[in-house]
């Protein structure tokens, strides 16, 4: 009986070793059809995952999908929320064999093959975010994070990227993403992709952020130029 407890146990911790590995961002280049260099940036917080293809010159965007992720063994299984490729995939959920080192992760069966960027540090907002609200002129305005519209912003220890979609009509609203840094209540991004806009790509912005009541405030101006001050709940 104890043998079999043991081997038991021995198997859960191998599982939660698998899946706490993963965590962090992930990078893989692939060359097009037209002989442009491409990054294939994915990055895992817990239970969300998100990856992303775009040209590694120019920065333009290509395609993106993701949702949740869950491991046992030596098996992921993800969920999808949202696909740019193909929104019909939206609520489906795939599974594959995996193999994880301490620096790289790999798809035997897609032949992709990615280099760890980092392991969720040393960033300060790691995890996955939903938007929340808003404040206009002094006051908090909230919005219902279970609804099927969302806009959620994964970041890893060094990487950051947002998403806008509806997993109820399946459609794909927008992304962006890059690097970012967490310094003296500063949160500065650095844009290396933008869906809705190549030209933003090697722009840097800088914002105000703190947590306040376990909710990120990010506030100063858009991409655009025009001020904001969003709040954002951790996505459980």
């Amino acid at each position: 009986m104890k043998k079999i407890l043991y081997v038991i146990i021995g198997l859960c911790c191998t599982t939660m070793l698998n899946a706490q590995s993963v965590i962090g961002a992930w990078e893989a280049i692939t060359t097009s059809e037209n002989g442009e260099s491409m990054r294939n940036v994915v990055i895992f917080a817990q239970g969300y995952q998100v990856l992303s293809t775009y040209e590694a010159k120019s920065g333009k965007f290509v395609h993106t999908n993701g949702g949740t992720w869950e491991m046992k063994g030596d098996t992921m299984t993800e969920t999808v929320e949202f696909h740019t490729d193909d929104p019909q995939k939206v609520g489906s959920s795939v599974s594959f064999k995996v193999k994880i080192t301490e620096n790289t992760f790999e798809i035997p069966e897609s032949g992709l093959k990615f280099s760890r960027i980092d392991d969720g540090s040393p960033g300060k907002l790691q995890g996955p975010w939903l938007m929340s609200g808003r404040v206009r002129e002094g006051k908090i305005q909230t919005r219902d994070t279970n609804r099927p519209r969302k806009t959620m912003k994964i970041l890893s220890g060094t990487r950051f990227q947002w998403i806008a979609y509806n997993t109820e009509t399946k459609q794909f609203m927008g992304t962006g993403g890059g690097t970012y840094t967490t310094e003296n209540g500063k949160y500065t991004e650095n844009i290396e992709f933008f869906s809705r806009d190549d030209t933003k790509a090697g722009m840097s912005l800088e914002f105000n952020y703190e947590i306040v009541d376990g909710n990120w405030h990010h506030s100063g101006f858009s991409s655009k130029g025009d001020p904001m001050h969003e709040i954002w709940s951790m996505r459980e």
